[in-house]
């Protein structure tokens, strides 16, 4: 065993270990910053633009009267849940599974590079070749498959299935907001101010997966599909039908009053 001295020492190496990228982190944001700060970025006039969008729908006195984006701050919500447990607790899921600290600290890695592959694939085909509405269908749709693939087997397959979940969330952020904000006019900050508190959604998720396992002692398999199949089928709802909830009644107007 390690004795205190030696613990301390340790201890004390890992932690310099990681000052110098912090440093080197801290010089490239602030030169970034005098960078922006220096150059001639145009001006933005909201104050137009809130004008121009306010005869979307004059009816409407809320955000909270789009249900479209009430719905959508919950899909979001629940996207950057599942998005976060697929790369933070793919380490606790592999040792429940019995697979050991050494090798469980790099499966993080594995998520991160789905996603990256994801993203790649959305630059060169969204929306050129797909739109948004149908890569959220698409992304729900292998997230659904990826947690039941996780659920249904054990081990490094189970593993390689929530690593791919990062493959399913790489494009429903922007996917899910533009929907979202869709037809909002004049509420389109405010909407997409509640989008961003969906965040929230990536520290409760985790959250909620280790109470089901630890506390309400279900086994490690059932938690996890507990968690994500839930989001997942409430995204695909969202990609298919959720996002069009209110707006056609705003379309019906629109042509009524031409037509007079």
């Amino acid at each position: 065993t390690t004795d205190a001295t030696t613990k301390n020492a340790l201890l004390q190496e890992m932690a310099s270990r990681v000052i110098n990228p912090y440093i080197v982190m801290a010089v490239i944001l602030v030169l970034l910053a005098l960078m922006i700060r220096k150059s001639s970025l145009p001006e933005i006039d909201m104050d137009g633009e809130e004008s121009a969008d306010s005869s979307v729908d004059d009816r409407k006195q809320s955000v909270l009267q789009y249900p479209h984006l009430v719905l959508g701050v919950l899909c979001l919500f629940l996207y950057v849940g599942v998005e976060v447990l697929a790369g933070d607790a793919i380490g606790i899921y592999g040792n429940e599974l019995g697979i050991p600290l050494e090798e469980t600290k790099y499966f993080t890695s594995f998520t991160l590079f789905a996603m990256l592959v994801g993203y790649v694939i959305g630059i060169f085909t969204i929306p050129k070749y797909v739109s948004q509405q149908k890569a959220l269908s698409i992304s729900a749709i292998s997230g659904i498959l990826f947690a039941t693939g996780a659920f249904l087997s054990q081990g490094y397959v189970a593993i390689s299935f929530i690593a791919l979940l990062g493959l399913s969330n790489a494009l429903m952020w922007p996917a899910i907001f533009p929907l979202a904000i869709h037809n909002l006019g004049r509420f389109t900050k405010i909407g997409s101010a509640l989008l961003v508190m969906g965040i929230a959604g990536g520290a409760l998720m985790p959250l909620l997966y280790t109470g089901l396992k630890d506390k309400a002692g279900i086994s490690n398999h059932t938690s996890f599909y507990l968690c994500a199949l839930p989001a997942y089928l409430y995204i695909l709802y969202y990609a298919l039908a959720g996002h069009k909830v209110g707006l056609k009644k705003v379309k019906k107007t629109k042509v009524k009053l031409e037509m007079v």
